[in-house]
């Protein structure tokens, strides 16, 4: 299988692999199976192999031009990424009861809301600043469907995430969210910590020299 088909054959199961497991009574029986640590175990360990499985499929997919190659654009991994992984260490630093990936110790402090003040979700703002990045440097069918579902994604689930925890906290909600947004430019209050920046210089450090050896392909214009 190759092509087309075989990019298709990725997309529909990465679109079923994450679709399927979560769905509340699959969820539960796998649970029951494998434990609630061999569950994440094993969907995380599907999904990044699915993925992998995605982008590889994405890349060898006959090229059709729609969007121009500007060398401008080429740029644009470059200039966004650094905001990204800042942002998803900003947001795993911190305790979030908003969304997911706040892994930090302390308490949310609703007067103290931190990056939350930026957004409710920086792991998914990191996310759709990585992909609508990559999708204005590949500019070809197969990648301008890949990291458009991965923009939506992250879009889409912003606001069902909202829906979801203004649902679930009731009054909550409206007390502890008060100083926060979905996504604004207010700056955050207090500015995350200097180590926040370092570790996400580190990442990205990496991240750029991982990137020919893993993806192929140089991220340098």
């Amino acid at each position: 299988m190759t092509g087309w088909a075989f990019f298709l054959a990725a997309l529909i199961t990465f679109l079923l692999s994450h679709a399927i497991p979560v769905r509340p009574a699959v969820r539960g029986r796998l649970i029951d199976m494998l434990g609630r640590r061999g569950y994440f175990a094993a969907y995380s360990a599907l999904s990044l192999l699915v993925l992998a499985w995605l982008i590889v499929a994405a890349a060898q997919a006959p090229y059709v031009e729609v969007i121009p190659p500007f060398a401008i654009f080429r740029w644009a991994p470059l200039l966004v990424m650094p905001i990204g992984c800042w942002l998803a260490v900003a947001g795993l630093s911190i305790q979030n009861p908003f969304s997911f990936g706040g892994m930090g110790r302390r308490a949310f402090d609703p007067e103290k809301p931190g990056i939350l003040r930026t957004t409710r979700h920086p792991i998914l703002v990191a996310m759709m600043l990585w992909a609508v990045a990559h999708l204005l440097a590949n500019g070809s069918l197969s990648h301008v469907i890949l990291f458009g579902l991965f923009a939506g994604f992250a879009v889409f689930g912003m606001a069902l995430i909202d829906r979801r925890k203004q649902r679930d906290m009731g009054m909550e909600w409206t007390r502890l969210s008060r100083n926060t947004s979905r996504l604004s430019l207010r700056a955050p209050r207090p500015w995350p910590r200097p180590w926040v920046g370092f570790v996400a210089i580190a990442i990205f450090m990496a991240l750029l020299h991982l990137h020919a050896p893993v993806i192929g392909l140089s991220p340098l214009p």
